[in-house]
């Protein structure tokens, strides 16, 4: 009866160890989240609403982009927000720029998101700057402005983020918007973490009681996804109820990987290529990558972006990942659209004196 009893456990061990071979066999890469297709869906939206917007006697939302400098980066992120602006309206526009850079100016004939680019020289003074955000602030024709960062070193990126109207502060910078972001407060969400959010919400990644590692400590990325992904789901402005952890470019990779191995949720925004590979992460885990980086392709000697996450690695072991590029980029473009026509509902709430005295504030 022993060698029976040894026998059937062997054969039990046997068949335990193939369904195991066959599992680990089987498994497929993670499920690459198009962030292209969501941003085409949250620009459907959008679109929607600007239709509805307009058929309501109100005019169309409007968006002022300020460039200060030659940055080329810049340069074709200004871009591609007003092409963005172009997409949900899909009405002619007229380009007039001789740089081939910038839009300078996107007109719609009938309806959707009319935007702007005001290009100004590197050297022009921080005053001359708050002055010309003070004219957009109190011009009625505007109802979203932004500042395209970075900013040339002599002028502070603070003074100016905070000189923008909060009520017109789609990239949500303002200090009044930070607050209310903090405080679980409605407010012009800035527009990359609330990418990040909707990516994780539309593809129905859960976060209640999960653990997520946020990688970055940016006041514009790292802390408010952070913030989203913690806070309270009941709260004015509802939060993912997660655990997160954050940590940052000074963060010893042993300490660094004791915190993504036990990760649902990475979410890489540090600014270093290939931070994450695949042996600092749990099977299964949903990897965002915030990172844009440009690095020389070894074996073409061009340069190529790439993100935070080793990709190819990561998308062996991970249950869903976001490429680069393609993946975060084009929803911050999309919720900036979104931001846009949420000013242009709030410009009616706030009478012209109080939205100068924010301004100043």
């Amino acid at each position: 009866m022993a060698a029976i009893r040894a026998l059937r456990k062997l054969c039990q061990h046997s068949q335990h160890q193939a369904c195991k071979l066959h599992v680990s066999a089987s498994r497929q890469e993670a499920v690459v989240i198009s962030g292209r297709k969501l941003a085409r869906q949250i620009r459907e939206e959008a679109r929607a609403d600007v239709e509805k917007w307009i058929s309501a006697g109100n005019r169309r939302p409007h968006l002022s982009v300020i460039l200060v400098g030659e940055n080329p980066a810049s340069h074709s992120y200004v871009l591609n927000k007003t092409r963005a602006a172009a997409d949900v309206g899909k009405w002619m526009n007229a380009i007039t720029d001789p740089s081939h850079y910038i839009q300078n100016l996107v007109d719609y004939y009938l309806k959707g998101i009319s935007s702007e680019t005001i290009l100004k020289h590197s050297d022009i003074s921080e005053e001359e700057l708050l002055d010309l955000i003070y004219k957009l602030n109190t011009d009625h024709r505007v109802d979203g402005l932004l500042v395209q960062l970075p900013l040339p070193e002599h002028i502070d990126e603070r003074t100016i983020c905070n000189a923008v109207a909060p009520a017109k502060d789609v990239d949500g910078f303002h200090v009044t918007n930070v607050g209310r972001l903090c405080l679980d407060q409605s407010t012009m969400l800035p527009a990359t973490p609330w990418g990040i959010w909707e990516i994780i919400k539309r593809t129905g990644i859960s976060t209640f009681g999960k653990n997520v590692v946020v990688a970055g400590r940016s006041k514009n990325v790292g802390m408010p996804i952070a913030m989203l992904l913690h806070t309270d789901g009941r709260h004015e402005r509802p939060g993912g109820d997660a655990t997160v952890t954050i940590c940052h470019r000074h963060t010893p990779r042993d300490q660094l990987c004791q915190h993504t191995k036990i990760a649902d949720i990475i979410v890489a925004a540090a600014g270093i290529p290939n931070l994450i590979t695949a042996d600092m992460i749990k099977e299964g885990a949903a990897v965002i990558d915030v990172g844009i980086n440009r690095v020389q392709d070894p074996v073409t000697g061009k340069s190529r972006l790439v993100g935070d996450v080793d990709f190819e690695g990561v998308r062996q072991k991970a249950g869903l990942i976001t490429p680069v590029p393609g993946g975060v980029g084009p929803m911050t473009v999309a919720m900036l659209m979104k931001n846009t026509i949420k000013a242009a509902k709030s410009v009616l709430q706030f009478p012209p004196e109080r939205i100068r005295m924010a301004a100043v504030s």
